[in-house]
């Protein structure tokens, strides 16, 4: 996995943190879904790359 992606992907996990905990403070349901989608996305796009890695190998 390139440091570059890695970097993306962790930064749209915490792009989605944010969104689910500004939306849990404010109330706003759709924001935190929105939030929690983000951080799975992030979170399957690392997996991805790591199985990528592996086939590398």
């Amino acid at each position: 996995m390139s440091k570059r992606d890695k970097a993306k992907n962790s930064a749209q996990i915490a792009k989605g943190k944010l969104k689910q905990v500004a939306g849990r403070a404010t109330g706003d349901d759709q924001l935190e879904v929105e939030g929690e989608s983000d951080q799975m996305k992030g979170d399957l796009k690392q997996a991805g790359e790591k199985v990528k890695d592996a086939f590398k190998r």
